[in-house]
């Protein structure tokens, strides 16, 4: 029975040991969690705001925080491709397919990310669009590559002249020690679904917690009626368009007729 009891205290111990308490928590929300798109849209900026709760045993030494906001959108196969100038002409040369990569995504912080921990911890959390998982297909396997890799670097800065992808290390700000806001932009083109926003909380270069939240751009109005009636009623849809093709084209040549 000794033997028991001993076996039991020491696999409590390590259960203890291996599911350390978190000292302090995080409490985030945005300003707008339904953002809707109607045909005159041109962009929104949500705020995202938040606190740090501290408790017994957060350690009285720690009084400053790092905060990494990472907001990801809905998920598509896209392609990159590689044009050359062969006899007098641009062509597709070759071509890089990304998948199920974040139609958006946008990294803010406090500051630098090299100042809040070091490159293996930066990559293991994934801080900065640099250490940010892309998976592409490169012939038969599967994986993301070096970061400065030419079709990642281009598919990064083609998505980021779009406005789509973004690394800001001075977005999100400490309105007190444990208060914190950002913005969240969102270009004219923002795609269409469920955004993901994963908050990290860092202190002394290591990753102290995390929390998550979200929100979804909708499209409303007339455009998201065409939207649903392609997509449930194809058929109907179909004649519905080419009625409307054919209508359009009988009406111009009656006002463009000459007689």
């Amino acid at each position: 029975m000794t033997l028991l009891r001993l076996a039991c205290v020491t696999l409590a111990l390590l259960l203890a040991g291996a599911a350390p308490a978190c000292a302090e928590r995080l409490i985030a929300s945005v300003s707008n969690h339904r953002v809707t798109v109607t045909p005159n849209y041109s962009g929104e900026e949500l705020v995202l705001f938040g606190s740090v709760e501290k408790d017994a045993q957060t350690p009285p030494t720690r009084t400053a925080y790092d905060l990494v906001v990472t907001v990801r959108g809905p998920r598509a196969d896209m392609v990159t491709r590689r044009k050359e100038r062969k006899f007098g002409i641009w062509i597709n040369t070759d071509s890089r397919q990304f998948l199920k990569v974040p139609g958006y995504l946008a990294l803010f912080a406090n500051r630098p990310f090299d100042a809040m921990a070091n490159p293996e911890v930066q990559r293991r959390q994934q801080l900065g669009l640099t250490n940010v998982l892309l998976t592409q297909r490169v012939g038969p396997d599967y994986g993301d590559v070096v970061p400065n890799d030419v079709f990642r670097s281009a598919f990064v800065r083609l998505q980021s002249q779009h406005g789509l992808y973004r690394e800001d290390t001075s977005a999100v700000t400490f309105l007190t020690p444990t208060l914190f806001r950002t913005g969240i932009p969102l270009p004219a083109a923002v795609p269409i679904g469920t955004y993901e926003i994963e908050i990290k909380l860092l202190a002394d270069g290591a990753l102290i917690t995390k929390t998550e939240t979200a929100f979804e751009i909708v499209k409303v109005g007339f455009e998201q009626f065409v939207a649903s009636s392609a997509r449930q009623n194809g058929f109907v849809y179909g004649l519905v368009t080419t009625a409307m093709a054919l209508m359009t084209g009988w009406m111009a040549s009656i006002v463009f007729r000459r007689d």
